[in-house]
């Protein structure tokens, strides 16, 4: 069964496409048109939740900020896994748990080794 699109098919969709795209537009030329433009050294300054600016945005950060966040991600990631054979726990049988097991012992034996190297040591 062999079907054929015409062009006059796609219409309702390219119409739709080009009313959006018209749309948004059209609405940034007008806001920027009629909307105040005043520029000041207050209304200029970056702001963030309500915290006055205190030195330089490029000073650096120290390292252990990073490592300690990149080894969150790492380890919420693992727990992830832990979802998918929550949920097929029966099915899964005793292969599945001795599995899991042996899943939480790599994890743990890995957090037990950066524990071990101080890593998530803030202070030294």
């Amino acid at each position: 069964m062999e079907t054929n699109y015409l062009p006059s098919g796609f219409l309702p969709i390219v119409v739709q496409f080009v009313l959006a795209l018209g749309f948004i537009v059209v609405t940034m030329i007008v806001t920027h048109n009629i909307g105040p433009s005043r520029k000041g050294k207050v209304k200029d300054d970056p702001f963030e939740c309500g915290i006055e600016v205190v030195g330089d945005a490029r000073t650096p950060i120290s390292v252990k900020y990073f490592l300690v966040a990149i080894l969150f991600v790492l380890f919420d990631v693992e727990v992830i896994f832990m979802y998918p054979w929550a949920v097929n726990f029966k099915k899964l049988g005793m292969f599945g748990f001795v599995e899991m097991v042996l899943f939480m012992a790599l994890l743990l034996a890995g957090f037990y080794y950066i524990i071990r190297k101080g890593v998530l040591k803030w202070e030294e």
